[in-house]
């Protein structure tokens, strides 16, 4: 009966978990349409982030919204449906504030970091989560958040080569610089929260029981 009460406890959390992810997924899908229909003018693309020009401070909110194309949107869907679901189900109690943190940290550090044209796109923010994960699960100690680290590391590993300069030689579109910004803000969202959320939980000793015990019992 308990076990089934377990059970059912925990699906609900991983649904609870998803809808986040699917809403925001969701969003960036309604914006797409509504670009290519047209609705924002021809050239959303002007609401980006543009380094260090103060108009493109209003892109640390609105460029997660915008992609160049069907294959843009979509690279970016899946990784944020998954990270964005492993966020809120393993650190539920901050999820709000840590994705928060990571969509603006990231976005500023773009803005600081970038080259001189419009960066778009939600890959930032995909970045920043998935490195907060790795690190998180890393200092925090827990073997649980740790498993989660290494899924995290294995299955988008292979993108990590795109937070360096060279990845502009590959493929001049790719900003290595918001990638390179969602790193690192993950990294310092996860060293700055790092005392907050789920925690390893300590062991007590049989011994160390008795002693508790028997020093309460003296007393």
């Amino acid at each position: 009966m308990i076990e089934n009460k377990i059970d059912s406890f925990e699906k609900k959390r991983v649904w609870l978990a998803l809808l986040p992810s699917i809403v925001f997924v969701s969003l960036l899908w309604i914006s797409f349409a509504m670009n290519a229909a047209g609705l924002f003018g021809s050239d959303f693309s002007q609401f980006g982030i543009l380094p260090r020009e103060i108009k493109g401070l209003r892109g640390i909110v609105f460029s997660p919204f915008i992609h160049s194309s069907v294959s843009h949107i979509a690279s970016n869907t899946l990784p944020l449906l998954i990270l964005i679901q492993f966020l809120f189900y393993f650190y539920s109690k901050i999820a709000f504030s840590t994705f928060a943190y990571l969509w603006f940290l990231s976005g500023i550090l773009t803005w600081i970091i970038g080259r001189g044209y419009y960066h778009v796109g939600a890959s930032g923010i995909v970045f920043s989560i998935m490195f907060f994960l790795f690190f998180s699960g890393v200092f925090r100690k827990s073997i649980q958040l740790i498993a989660v680290s290494l899924i995290v590391a294995f299955v988008y590993g292979s993108t990590v080569w795109s937070i360096f300069p060279i990845a502009e030689l590959v493929d001049s579109s790719i900003s290595w610089e918001g990638h390179l910004a969602g790193t690192l803000s993950g990294l310092v969202i996860a060293v700055a929260l790092r005392h907050q959320g789920p925690q390893k939980i300590e062991k007590v000793w049989e011994d160390e029981e008795e002693n508790e015990l028997d020093e309460i019992s003296e007393n």
